[in-house]
């Protein structure tokens, strides 16, 4: 309701508690008929999301090791990555499909988590009241994967250099998890919704939806642009114009109607919920690969020799980085990636030099150049990429440097 409203555009309730008097505007009956016959509905697949993207929460909190700090600042990047996080390096050359799905379950900590379920416990149930469960499925999955994919298509260094290219591109091929894909697809439904049949929406549904979203639309958008170092503006946008389009092309169940369900829809609702079941049982395979690894640095692996793993696994990754840089040579860059994500990092220090490494490495794999004529255009560019990249790889040589002559002074061998 808006500020100084006397009663609910819906249900017609008064927002004050006095006895109402003859001088108040009349209740619109027919917002309150259609209000009836659409807000009774069930809504158990809103209910049901809400639950699956609690008990992966609590799965991953569970994989980081129950500490109530942990809640509050993100996941460990190994955490991210088993539970299903999108990163376009496993998703283009290792073929982890099932990562465009995924993601729109996992989220980096609990204030992440409170803002998008809240968003779904006051969007989902109109939704999937208006137009039934099995299309709320196929809502909620089709916007979630569109999402991902618009997060996917861009990471374009070369177009996130200016402040409003950084709005909807990516430098780097950052990790990306949560729901607010679908969530914008869920939003997207009910502006097309509003506009579509504005003709025959009582007048408290035309103010509800429709141009109605427009604010809480520009508001999100507004916060993507001030946040867009940390905020996936282009899941946002997917899942936006997804859920439009669905919306434009979908129709609603109207009051009075039977409630029967198409064979299509069943059977995309089916296969939405059967590709959800099998990118899980992917993530299940992921997430037994990290406790396999946890529980073998905790119970088998001396912190001398944790040390020992995660400096060789270093030196290993920074090899490979300089033959892609020198001879762009990317045989060897897969074994090291795979084998610096499995490494664990003895302190928070060197977690923090690994994760940086691991972008480089990503960095120059991307920037490897085909053949040019000297002084071309796409020459030029390729020269001040790979000087950047060796600036950059200078200052984190400085680093790790820095940090193994500190914990190889201050640990006699076991700290970490």
């Amino acid at each position: 309701m808006g500020a100084g409203q006397t009663q609910c555009a819906i249900c017609g309730a008064p927002t004050a508690s006095a006895t109402i008097s003859q001088n108040n505007p009349p209740v619109d009956r027919e917002t309150l008929r259609f209000a009836r016959a659409v807000l009774n509905r069930p809504y158990k697949f809103t209910i049901l999301l809400l639950v699956a993207n609690l008990f992966v929460f609590l799965l991953m909190w569970q994989a980081s090791g129950t500490e109530q700090s942990s809640l509050w600042r993100e996941f460990p990047e190994q955490v991210l990555l088993a539970f299903g996080a999108k990163q376009n390096y496993l998703i283009s050359t290792r073929h982890q499909w099932w990562r465009l799905v995924s993601p729109m379950f996992v989220h980096v900590n609990l204030l992440h988590l409170l803002v998008n379920m809240y968003s779904l416990w006051i969007i989902g149930p109109y939704v999937e009241k208006l137009y039934g469960s099995a299309k709320f499925v196929v809502f909620w999955v089709v916007t979630g994967i569109a999402g991902v994919l618009g997060s996917y298509l861009t990471v374009r260094p070369a177009l996130a250099t200016t402040f409003v290219g950084r709005f909807l591109f990516k430098p780097e091929d950052v990790l990306s998890a949560g729901a607010s894909g679908a969530l914008f697809g869920l939003v997207g439904v009910l502006f097309m919704f509003g506009i579509k049949y504005r003709h025959e929406l009582p007048e408290g549904f035309k103010r509800a939806f429709g141009t109605g979203m427009l604010p809480v639309i520009l508001i999100n958008l507004a916060i993507g642009f001030l946040g867009s170092g940390f905020i996936d503006n282009a899941a946002h946008l997917g899942g936006l114009i997804s859920g439009a389009a669905l919306g434009t092309l979908v129709h609603y169940r109207r009051p009075g109607e039977r409630a029967t369900v198409a064979a299509f829809w069943r059977v995309l609702q089916v296969a939405a919920l059967v590709l959800v079941g099998v990118s899980f049982l992917k993530v299940a395979g992921e997430v037994r690969r990290l406790t396999t690894t946890q529980q073998a640095a905790a119970r088998h692996v001396a912190p001398n020799q944790v040390l020992l793993n995660y400096m060789q696994a270093m030196t290993q990754a920074q090899e490979s980085l300089s033959a892609v840089i020198y001879d762009r040579d990317t045989s060897l860059l897969q074994v090291a990636l795979q084998k610096l994500q499995a490494t664990a990092a003895p302190d928070t220090k060197a977690e923090e030099l690994r994760h940086r490494l691991l972008e480089l490495l990503m960095k120059a794999s991307s920037q490897v150049p085909a053949p040019t004529p000297g002084g071309s255009p796409v020459a030029t560019t390729a020269l001040k990429e790979r000087q950047d990249l060796l600036n950059q790889l200078t200052v984190w040589t400085r680093d790790y440097n820095d940090w193994v002559k500190s914990s190889t002074l201050s640990a006699p061998g076991n700290e970490h």
